[in-house]
């Protein structure tokens, strides 16, 4: 039997330890083990915004069995009681489990100092029931609060406490007082009838930042009518009160709510392997420099759960994300190498890149960087940077799935505007008003690709006209001279404006663009002493540059009128997409083969039917709408396109999610694909749907 790994844990260590193991041993006779109490990840550091009810709490939980779909790991949903080192094994509350290595990943709980009452009548935020079940008392409160008549007790209801100014406490109080408003209205209660209390026994809140950085944190607080506390301590709390030692006395104070958000310390399991492991300050268990246990080498502590100061440092490494992430990476290779026997055990030297902490969902403050450079960034920046960190580590966790599952949450249905860019992105529109677009774009397409076939697109190859004629309507323009016929014009010269604009067929007023430019240019040969002079007057005549720029060599923008200013229409004006790689593919692989440019032609033709239909019928609007934008594309880089189909490009993007769910077969077939295309293997293990 190959080597056994059991982590304890699917916290943030614990779960990228088991990813990056089953990553590196998938060839191995290895099994893997992970055993949590819940069948689910919790993202800890998003609690606060579930229990204030900005987002919903289903956004901060991540299924195990997702996590790991299609690779060799074992999720048990299990309760370790103990662990015995001896015998190797990890004792739950269902069965036992026999290891080789160990990962003690067990993560933290609330430390409550002794506390008298703090335990008992506190509402705890270190888990996603502490979360849900402090959203339904901030509600209750409310709700109560509105029907009560006497004015002590209502002023009690609404006052809350919020013990700890560190990171936890901070981002809970900053969260509550952006959301007090909105109970506010909602229950018909004056804002100044509630009261928001923060409370520590430091000096400054969040010490872990610069001084200048707290000082702009308590004031953001105070400016949001929070009051501040500072080298105060609690000493008891009780059902419906907070005694507080200031100076010499202990004063109480009526409570409603008291949130306790002071500190952490490792779990029970952690700290029961005390009489085995090195079990220093917090409950944390002392590593070396491989992240193994000082006293059993083939014991792996990571996370909030190792104590650990790295070389150089005169502090033990930070219970946070960053330092899960790194640590899991170094146990998971120094594993690798025990097992397999190649390769060099790796030291653990952090490199962390700062800290952030936010004050609501508009506004945050950050100082971050390299070692050596850090640097602090305006509220907006800090606010882009966190979520930008919390989408990397959705990457490794969950992919797509979770990535859109997040901005989902976060951005697109979130409500009163509770995003550092507000509201604009989660206005919502009834899909059904999307109805009488998808069935015009639908249209429009069907009767672009019948017209062709009309064209004759389905029996001779017409795409050297297409292209050349309206490069050589844009070369005209620019250029001011009559452009150099090409093949299929037969050195043909055009006379006049009129037979320019016949013979390249000007871009057509739909997507069509260009149609049959060699016949028409064919037709419009003259007499080649007459062509010279009546060509310099068509140049001088037609059109207008608007845009003619360059950019790099990779790209050309192109915006002409086809007319005079005065005189044009939106109808006149032309943007192209000149870009070099595109000409060459036409150029090189179509135009020299009559059989690709039958292809091609068929190819287009089909499927700007099929859109047509699919858009009609709502049916894949998703793909079909996709696939608009990039027959759309292909036009504006090789023949342009006339302003006045631009509506289509919008068209296509407005449809683009979810309008075949309303009067369209979408709504029949779409909840069926997505069960069976989460069923595919690939597809679970890469993430690659969403929920």
């Amino acid at each position: 039997m190959g080597k056994r790994i059991v982590i304890v844990g699917a916290g943030y260590a614990g779960i990228l330890t088991a990813k990056k193991l089953e990553k590196k041993l998938k060839k191995q006779d290895v099994q893997i083990t992970v055993i949590d109490k819940n069948p689910f990840h919790t993202m800890l550091t998003e609690l606060h915004e579930v229990a204030a009810n900005r987002v919903d709490e289903d956004s901060i939980k991540i299924s195990l069995k997702k996590v790991f779909a299609g690779r060799k790991v074992d999720v048990k949903t299990d309760t370790v009681s103990s662990i015995d080192f001896a015998k190797k094994t990890v004792v739950g509350t269902n069965e036992s489990y026999s290891y080789d290595y160990l990962v003690l990943a067990a993560g933290s709980k609330p430390n409550f100092f002794g506390v008298q009452g703090a335990e008992e009548y506190a509402y705890k935020l270190w888990s996603y029931d502490d979360a849900v079940i402090l959203k339904d008392q901030i509600h209750n409160t409310f709700r109560k609060a509105m029907r009560e008549t006497n004015p002590e007790e209502r002023k009690r209801l609404l006052t809350f406490w919020i013990v700890g100014a560190g990171f936890t406490g901070v981002e809970m109080v900053g969260e509550l007082a952006e959301y007090v408003p909105i109970l506010c209205e909602k229950y018909n209660i004056d804002r100044s009838e509630v009261s928001l209390f923060n409370v520590d026994g430091l000096s400054r809140v969040i010490p872990t930042l610069s001084e200048k950085l707290s000082a702009k944190v308590q004031r953001r607080l105070e400016k949001m009518r929070v009051k501040v506390i500072l080298n105060t301590f609690v000493s008891e709390i009780g059902s419906d009160f907070i005694s507080l030692k200031e100076g010499d006395r202990v004063n109480r104070y009526p409570a409603g709510t008291i949130v306790w958000a002071a500190g952490i310390q490792s779990t029970d399991v952690t700290q029961k392997t005390v009489d085995n492991l090195e079990v220093v300050q917090g409950g944390r268990v002392q590593v070396d420099a491989y992240l193994r246990s000082t006293k059993d080498k083939n014991v792996y502590v990571i996370g909030d759960n190792m104590y650990y100061i790295p070389e150089g440092e005169e502090r033990p490494v930070p219970q946070m994300v960053e330092n899960c992430e790194q640590s899991s990476d170094t146990a998971a290779h120094n594993i690798v190498c025990d097992i397999t026997g190649s390769g060099s055990l790796e030291e653990y030297k952090p490199k962390f890149h700062g800290v952030m902490v936010s004050i609501g969902g508009r506004y945050a403050v950050c100082h971050v960087g390299l070692p050596g450079r850090f640097f602090s960034m305006p509220s907006f920046l800090a606010m882009f940077a966190k979520h930008f960190i919390n989408i990397i580590y959705f990457i490794q966790v969950l992919g797509w799935n979770k990535v859109f599952n997040y901005a989902k949450h976060e951005f697109f249905t979130i409500r009163n505007c509770r995003s550092f860019v507000g509201g604009h992105f989660s206005n919502r529109t009834p899909s059904f008003l999307l109805v009488p677009l998808r069935l015009w774009l639908g249209a429009i397409w069907v009767f672009e690709g019948i017209m062709k076939i009309v064209e004759g697109w389905f029996t001779s190859p017409k795409l050297t006209g297409f292209f050349g004629g309206a490069n050589s309507w844009y070369d005209t323009i620019l250029n001011g001279t009559s452009a150099p016929a090409t093949d299929a014009t037969s050195s043909a010269t055009v006379s006049s404006v009129d037979t320019i604009t016949k013979a390249v067929a000007v871009v057509s007023k739909s997507v069509r663009v260009i149609t049959t430019a060699a016949d028409a240019a064919s037709s419009a040969t003259v007499d080649a002493g007459a062509a010279a002079g009546a060509g310099e007057q068509a140049a001088q005549a037609v059109g207008h540059v608007l845009v003619n720029f360059n950019f790099l060599g990779l790209v050309r923008v192109i915006f002409v009128s086809g007319k005079e200013l005065a005189h044009s229409t939106i109808s006149d004006y032309a943007f192209k997409l000149d870009i070099p790689l595109m000409d060459w593919f036409v150029s090189h692989l179509i135009l020299p083969s009559n059989g690709m440019q039958m292809f091609m032609q068929v190819f287009i033709v089909l499927a700007e039917i099929l859109i047509g239909l699919a858009l009609m019928g709502g049916l894949l609007t998703t793909p079909a709408a996709a696939f608009s934008l990039v027959l759309q594309f292909m036009f504006v880089c090789t023949t342009g396109l006339y302003l006045g189909t631009f509506w289509m490009v919008f068209g296509a993007i407005a449809v683009l999610i979810g309008a075949g769910r309303t009067l369209g077969l979408d709504y029949y077939a779409m909840p069926g694909l997505k069960k069976g295309w989460k069923r595919l293997p690939f597809v679970r293990k890469w993430y690659l749907y969403n929920d």
